[in-house]
């Protein structure tokens, strides 16, 4: 096991870092508000090759791009996300 926080980092600011994705991947002024809060003692995937489109547990809230699109675990029907262009797009031609 790794701690919490490199767990964490690993799966937020390592990936947009390495991709070069702009505005992703932590919490600061000018930043994508992308944000998750969930119980690390709770949380589990329930997806299974058979029933892929299982909701987590464990989920309280999110937010993407700085709306609120799960509270107290219930999805509000927001859907404010968009797709993430990082630098390879430019190389692919249509």
């Amino acid at each position: 096991m790794i701690p919490f926080e490199e767990a964490v980092r690993k799966l937020t600011s390592l990936p947009a870092e390495t991709l070069r994705v702009k505005d992703r991947g932590r919490l600061a002024v000018g930043q994508f508000a992308d944000i998750v809060v969930f119980d690390p003692k709770t949380i589990a995937d329930r997806a299974t090759y058979e029933q892929p489109h299982q909701y987590a547990v464990g989920m309280r809230h999110v937010w993407v791009n700085g709306t609120r699109v799960l509270k107290d675990g219930e999805h509000t029907g927001a859907r404010p996300g968009r797709v993430v262009k990082g630098p390879g797009v430019a190389r692919i031609k249509n």
